[in-house]
């Protein structure tokens, strides 16, 4: 099973952000942390989780690196015993928040991958997004993240925004690559309710071509992409787990959780959160929902879909798929040449 961790607490709010996060409430950080705690051991249970039986952990948020090392550590000592060896850990970090200290003291906890919430390089851009960090504090933070000891490092960028051009995706590249990173996560601007950009739809702006080029682009550089908007020499085992649709725990105000057809919903308001952490409800799932989830992970990422899963119709359309070359069967498992076509053909089939 993987483990997934919510720190709600930010810096600010990008303007293209619908995560649970907010940016007053960093007065709550101590209580918020004991009430996760409780959550996680409750979880641990409801799991059935035995020794080494996690595979992964992934700090996300909000903004973790705007919590202490300190507060985490009630957490990693929790968790010890269950935890496989040689196991992932990734943490989120803001460049701007995630300070050297910061950095050594999460990898004296056991966190051996960063990810930085990077999005450009260029400072307009940032500006547009209300990033919270320069471009400098950012090439400065992957730097301090090498120099601390971690090894896998990886990236965000955030392209198809308005005002993009070739030269600007290219200089984010080429200071993506200068730096100590073996993963890149490149996502599409897309535009949410609830966002300071929802009544500004013209902000997202994709161009097929550039698109294309981009991702070209990464690849040529040696990343190998490995799902619609991941890339690189390493694979997040992390990632990887979700797309195989394995159970996972989900810990922290907003934060979802899966175990076999249930999904758990931790409430999203932090205040309510510290005061009952176990206030969780409950979704249950067909297993027609299972198969359409699977179809839909499985071609926008390498881990494909194996063809017993579908029904005599729907493999029916599969071969069609094959015939045109939109797709190919490999030990039982069909994948996808083009992930950004996988909903196209997730939705042909399973039509």
């Amino acid at each position: 099973m993987l483990l997934y961790i919510h720190i709600p607490f930010c810096d600010s709010k990008c303007s293209y952000c619908a995560f649970n996060s907010y940016v007053d409430k960093f007065h709550l950080k101590d209580v918020y942390m004991s009430a996760l705690k409780k959550q996680l051991e409750f979880e641990l249970g409801r799991f059935e989780a035995k020794e080494k039986s996690i595979e992964t952990v992934f700090i996300g948020g909000g903004t973790p690196s705007t919590v202490s090392p300190k507060l985490y550590k009630p957490i990693f000592k929790l968790l010890k015993p269950y935890l496989q060896k040689n196991i992932e850990i990734t943490s989120e970090a803001n460049p701007n928040s995630a300070t050297y200290e910061w950095l050594k003291g999460m990898r004296e906890l056991g966190v051996n991958r960063i990810s930085f919430g990077v999005q450009s390089f260029n400072k307009e851009k940032l500006k547009l997004l209300n990033r919270a960090h320069s471009p400098d504090q950012a090439i400065n933070a992957v730097k301090n993240a090498a120099k601390v000891g971690f090894k896998n490092i990886s990236l965000d960028l955030i392209y198809a925004t308005l005002g993009d051009t070739k030269e600007l995706l290219e200089h984010d590249i080429n200071t993506a690559f200068s730096l100590p990173i073996n993963h890149i996560s490149a996502y599409a601007l897309t535009i949410e309710e609830g966002t300071a950009f929802f009544t500004q739809p013209k902000m997202a702006k994709e161009q097929l071509s550039i698109t294309n080029w981009l991702f070209e682009s990464i690849k040529n550089r040696g990343f190998k992409q490995y799902e619609i908007s991941n890339f690189g020499t390493y694979r997040s085992s992390h990632n990887l787990g979700y797309w195989k649709y394995k159970d996972y725990m989900g810990v922290g105000a907003g934060a979802v959780g899966k175990l076999k057809l249930q999904r758990f919903y931790p409430t999203n308001s932090i205040e309510d959160y510290i005061e009952n952490p176990l206030e969780i409800k409950t979704e249950e799932l067909e297993d027609e929902d299972k198969k359409i989830e699977q179809l839909f992970l499985g071609f926008r990422s390498c881990v494909g879909v194996d063809k017993t899963i579908l029904t005599d119709s729907e493999l029916e359309k599969a071969k069609i798929l094959l015939t045109e070359k939109k797709i190919y069967l490999k030990n039982g498992v069909f994948y996808n040449y083009d992930y950004l076509l996988a909903d196209e053909i997730t939705l042909f089939i399973s039509s």
